[in-house]
């Protein structure tokens, strides 16, 4: 049995390494492969930036794409930074994001990502999104993937840690980006 190779266009070796170990390909039925593609910097609701990634990456690379668009949303902002959070963690750093809700009571926030798949240019788009509620605190743990040493996700066990704090196995379970893989998984799967 051949397996179904998907380009993951990203130039961050730590989503890869993370995607590849939420999916647990244990079947080998696909493949996983990183693709850095420059695309242009979007501006608009997620779902419309995750879409429109993926059809420019399926114009350059007509083959099965997988591509991801991670948002960071303070409620009490509306839901920014949203999908510019790359952009307002380089400006203002960990610490900067806490500053940003000094005049808000509401530390409340959400973490979502959107993963968008296609089988090549002018084919159809799916999207899986996944969400975890949580709170923006100040930062502790690793500091060293992005912005999770400042959020706090709400878990089931009640465990007070940020994403930066957690092991990576325990991350991983219950990610926004886990739960997104977990309904691409559930869509590939069924195709292959």
């Amino acid at each position: 049995m051949s397996s179904k190779t998907i380009y993951f266009v990203t130039g961050n070796k730590n989503k890869t390494n993370e995607l590849q170990k939420i999916l647990n390909n244990d079947n080998n039925k696909f493949v996983i492969k990183s693709y850095k593609i420059d695309l242009p910097e979007l501006q608009g609701e997620p779902e419309y930036i995750a879409t429109e990634k993926c059809r420019l990456a399926s114009l350059e690379i007509d083959e099965p794409i997988l591509i991801e668009d991670t948002s960071l949303c303070f409620n009490a902002l509306g839901g920014l930074p949203g999908p510019y959070i790359k952009w307002f963690l380089d400006k203002t750093g960990l610490d900067g994001l806490n500053k940003l809700l000094l005049g808000y009571e509401d530390k409340s926030a959400y973490a979502q990502t959107i993963f968008a798949y296609t089988e090549g240019k002018n084919k159809p788009i799916q999207l899986f999104i996944g969400r975890i509620d949580g709170e923006i605190v100040p930062a502790r743990g690793n500091l060293g993937f992005g912005w999770d040493a400042v959020f706090e996700p709400v878990c089931e066990d009640n465990l007070k840690q940020t994403f930066g704090e957690m092991e990576e196995c325990k991350k991983n379970m219950i990610s926004h980006r886990y739960l997104a893989l977990q309904k691409f998984k559930k869509f590939i799967e069924g195709l292959l």
